[in-house]
């Protein structure tokens, strides 16, 4: 017998000129590392920026993954600062 819980994932994207910032909400009611599902979310949203640009900028840099939140109702965030080209002097 197995049982089923249910859940909520956000992402929201922000480009900018100078990159991308991604944040993964997520939501439970199981009994469940909910922080997992976040990072996972926002690490596919910023690679599938990347596969869809790096034709474009070879440059791209994938940085600052982390969790910000995970409070007692199981939600956790996570997003990227930025995805931005690096910087030549």
């Amino acid at each position: 017998m197995s049982s089923r819980s249910r859940g909520q994932v956000n992402i929201d994207i922000v480009a900018s000129k100078d990159g991308a910032e991604a944040k993964c909400t997520a939501q439970t009611i199981a009994q469940t590392g909910v922080e997992m599902e976040a990072l996972v979310g926002v690490t596919v949203a910023l690679l599938t920026i990347y596969d869809m640009c790096k034709a474009v900028d070879k440059d791209m840099i994938i940085s600052d993954v982390q969790l910000f939140e995970k409070t007692k109702s199981a939600v956790a965030a996570v997003r990227d600062r930025r995805s931005e080209k690096t910087r030549r002097s």
